[in-house]
């Protein structure tokens, strides 16, 4: 029978897998549900990242800013 997620093999130097593997064992989860969570949480890194480069520019475009009470005004919050 097939397994029923797509699986990643990878190589990594002893002293990278030591970490990894102390790391599941102080969580008490596998070594496999410990390098997800890792990779999980990598990808989120990269993700803000990204978005934040993106938030970074649209300020440099953007002329025109709201004080708060604008801000307030135009979504409604009292």
């Amino acid at each position: 029978m097939p397994p029923s997620q797509p699986r990643l093999t990878a190589v990594v130097e002893k002293p990278l897998y030591e970490v990894v593997e102390n790391l599941a064992k102080r969580d008490h989860m596998s070594l496999s549900q410990k390098v997800r969570d890792l990779l999980l949480g990598a990808l989120e890194l990269i993700e803000d990242a990204s978005l934040e480069a993106l938030v970074e520019e649209r300020r440099k475009v953007s002329k025109k800013g709201y004080s708060l009470a604008e801000t307030k005004r135009r979504f409604r919050v009292a």
